[in-house]
């Protein structure tokens, strides 16, 4: 009875509850001395376009950051299409999505070595190790927490799709 108490789950479950329970009170309004709220130091949620500035009402918002958190959404080979035309290779278009989460981290205010978090999808299992191959190039100091999962099909064709979270370390 007592010794489902004490698991490793159990616990991991029970602290995993306090610490997000203690980033929600952390995140919220703070009040001064008279007991006035003072303003958010983190600015509340941001919603940005690619180029940093407020995003619009689109359907999807490619960076948000919140509470020192960066959230890239999905960036697959062709988002943020300029026209450009490569090959349909597992390399280019992994060097192309890396260089889109690179530039939409950079955006929030983070770098590659503050992304804490990546959710990498592959079209074919196939490409694994070429996938890596490229990716290992863009963390030289150790990569982040990863996961990478095989998907029927991705969106525009994209061999590749990955989305991360980031620290913002920049100010």
């Amino acid at each position: 009875m007592f010794s489902n108490l004490f698991t490793r789950r159990a616990f991991a479950g029970r602290f995993a509850t306090l610490v997000s329970g203690l980033g929600l009170a952390a995140t919220g309004p703070s009040s001064g001395a008279a007991g006035e709220s003072k303003k958010d130091e983190t600015g509340g949620v941001k919603k940005m376009d690619w180029d940093g500035k407020p995003a619009g009402n689109g359907f999807i918002t490619p960076l948000i950051t919140f509470g020192g958190v960066i959230y890239i959404s999905g960036q697959g080979a062709h988002s943020h299409d300029t026209g450009e035309t490569f090959p349909m290779d597992i390399d280019n278009h992994t060097k192309h999505v890396m260089e889109n989460v690179k530039h939409l981290v950079e955006v929030g205010g983070g770098t590659m070595d503050s992304i804490v978090q990546l959710t990498v999808y592959l079209a074919k299992i196939e490409d694994y190790d070429g996938m890596n191959k490229v990716f290992k190039t863009y963390f030289p100091n150790g990569g982040p927490a990863r996961t990478t999962v095989a998907v029927a099909n991705l969106p525009g064709n994209s061999l590749v799709e990955i989305n991360c979270t980031a620290a913002i370390v920049k100010k």
